[in-house]
């Protein structure tokens, strides 16, 4: 200490006492473009209070690409977010033990179709149930329907298959095989459905006895309309879910990015794909 002490010229308590002080910790690292890049991010965090960073990105980079911008990296995104206490909580749920090995993604639009239906509650105590149809490709909300307090009727399910082919080829009649995958209900599972099916040219597929996993593209939509709709307004009565249904699967088909469609919308995938 002496030695080093003489050699910078400074009394050796001086030296002692500068090398027991602790180091001054780096305070986190920020560039003054974040500053811009948070308010850009605020308002769609607003917006979409349960998306998580990557589909924020999306959302930010699609503005930002329309504006005529640079796109922003998603691990820039991050650490904004995370410097202002943006993030989402991390997900503590247990997984299940039981796995499914079957393959619900289709390769291509209109090869295999899913649906299944879902109940949302009302705070009066009012429930309403939708049923929908949605491409195991694209995961575009083909077609769908919904009733206040009441069941669905297998009436409701040939109704939406109709609809969807009629939507999808302009005509009563697939012109290629298309599967159609459904749970067990009795919707279903309907003479009057198998009838319909056939007559519009849909083969019908049935996941196994309580395997709510084995149609894990509809799953996928009901958890995503519960989460990201539904848990994000009051809902006092039926009458208001039924009003604010149309504008919610519009956005989830028009904006919600898919992680995987490569956070593109269900909309915007086909659009690139014609």
């Amino acid at each position: 200490m002496s030695v080093v002490a003489r050699t910078l010229g400074v009394s050796r308590s001086n030296l002692t006492e500068r090398a027991s002080k602790p180091a001054k910790p780096r305070g986190p690292y920020r560039k003054p473009e974040d500053v811009t890049l948070l308010a850009e991010l605020r308002p769609i965090i607003d917006q979409r209070p349960t998306y998580g960073y990557r589909r924020v990105t999306a959302l930010l980079n699609r503005q930002r690409r329309k504006a005529g911008k640079a796109v922003v990296n998603t691990k820039r995104v991050l650490r904004v977010m995370q410097q202002n206490g943006l993030t989402l909580q991390k997900h503590t749920a247990l997984r299940p033990t039981r796995t499914h090995d079957g393959v619900v993604v289709a390769l291509r639009s209109n090869i295999r179709w899913c649906s299944d239906h879902l109940e949302i509650h009302a705070r009066n105590g009012e429930v309403v149930r939708i049923v929908f149809v949605i491409d195991a490709c694209d995961r575009e909300i083909i077609a769908w329907s919904a009733v206040a307090n009441a069941g669905i009727s297998g009436e409701m399910v040939c109704d939406l298959m109709i609809a969807a082919v009629e939507r999808r080829f302009r005509t009563l009649k697939v012109p290629h095989r298309l599967e159609w995958l459904s749970d067990n209900g009795s919707a279903y599972i309907a003479r009057q459905t198998a009838q319909v099916a056939a007559a519009l040219g849909i083969d019908l597929l049935f996941t196994p006895v309580r395997s709510p996993q084995s149609n894990g593209m509809s799953e996928a939509f009901v958890k995503t309309l519960k989460r990201d709709y539904a848990s994000t307004v009051i809902l006092p009565d039926a009458q208001t879910i039924l009003a604010l249904l149309p504008e919610w699967i519009e956005d989830y088909c028009e904006v919600h990015p898919h992680s995987g469609l490569k956070f593109r919308s269900p909309r915007e995938f086909l659009r690139l794909s014609a």
